[in-house]
């Protein structure tokens, strides 16, 4: 089974992609490392970028690469605080759906 993941949740993804990396990273690369646990297309990735980058999360460059152009993501203090806002609401989120599956509410 598979859920639907909504572009809250694929912000919060990407920040955290991108986050990892100190001086940024690539398109390509975040694709592929998302797409180790969700099924995304580039296509679907890089309007994602762009929202991320126009809410001011997100600044880009490019640096040439074997002859090539490759554009470059990397998080601002903004990004970095919208990241921390999204874990505390994951966290939130999933205890509280946990204790639903787990008989623990009532």
């Amino acid at each position: 089974m598979a859920f639907n993941t909504g572009a809250a949740l694929l912000d919060a993804i990407v920040l955290a992609v991108v986050a990892r990396e100190e001086h940024g990273t690539y398109g390509y690369k975040i694709t592929q490392e998302v797409r180790q646990v969700l099924d995304l297309s580039e296509s679907t990735l890089y309007p994602v970028l762009r929202r991320l980058q126009k809410d001011g999360c997100l600044t880009v460059r490019d640096e040439a690469y074997n002859g090539r152009n490759r554009r470059y993501y990397e998080v601002t203090a903004a990004g970095r605080t919208r990241l921390a806002e999204f874990r505390a609401e994951w966290d939130a989120y999933t205890s509280q759906i946990n204790k639903l599956f787990k008989g623990e509410l009532s």
